[in-house]
């Protein structure tokens, strides 16, 4: 077989010899939401296990930091969402960013509370802006306690260069001294008798 398909390193996918490829040719639906809320996912039955273990205690109200402390979730993301799927025996209050019908159901069947926490956008604005600012607080204290003594030095070094403008720079009382002022000129008498001088030896 010859030609370029016989070299290596030639991809030709999808090419159909100038016509149009098939992937072209398909119809195209939907859309990819770039503003989708990401939910961490807790079973009931992953909760129950959780107060089991000791990781949870199912007297206290149980937050999104609550799971993610107790290592339940690695990160809390855009919240926890509260699945149904197993069997609780304790009797809890759980703060959510959402949870099933099914998980809601077995909560209250063993006599415990689901609280729907829904945050606005402004409040995700206001976080995103909080936490940016620490972020940059952070690194400016990094930054000041790195190199005290180079941000002292050039201090310094400025306000030696301010009391040598001030030194050159002439007091407003003082006229300044022209370079033909600072000349002694003759009177004019004797310029006067240099001149009858000069013409009664001629």
């Amino acid at each position: 077989m010859k030609g370029q398909k016989s070299r290596s390193g030639v991809a030709l996918k999808g090419f159909e010899g100038g016509q149009m490829p098939l992937h072209r040719r398909l119809p195209k639906h939907g859309f990819t939401n770039i503003f989708r809320k990401r939910y961490q996912e807790v079973t009931i039955a992953r909760l129950q296990q959780a107060i089991d273990s000791g990781k949870i205690d199912p007297k206290k109200e149980i937050m999104a930091e609550t799971f993610r402390d107790s290592g339940v979730v690695r990160r809390l993301r855009d919240g926890v969402r509260l699945l149904g799927g197993g069997e609780l025996k304790a009797k809890v209050t759980v703060h959510v960013a959402g949870a099933t019908k099914g998980a809601v159901a077995a909560v209250e069947k063993a006599g415990g509370k689901v609280v729907v926490v829904v945050q606005s956008r402004s409040e995700d604005a206001e976080a995103k802006a909080a936490k940016t600012a620490a972020k940059k607080a952070a690194k400016k204290a990094a930054k000041d306690t790195k190199a005290p003594g180079k941000k002292k030095a050039s201090k310094e070094s400025k306000d030696a260069g301010d009391e040598k403008l001030a030194e050159k720079k002439p007091q407003p009382g003082a006229e300044a001294e022209s370079p033909l002022e600072s000349k002694a000129l003759p009177a004019p008498e004797e310029v006067s008798e240099a001149s009858d001088g000069s013409s009664g030896e001629s």
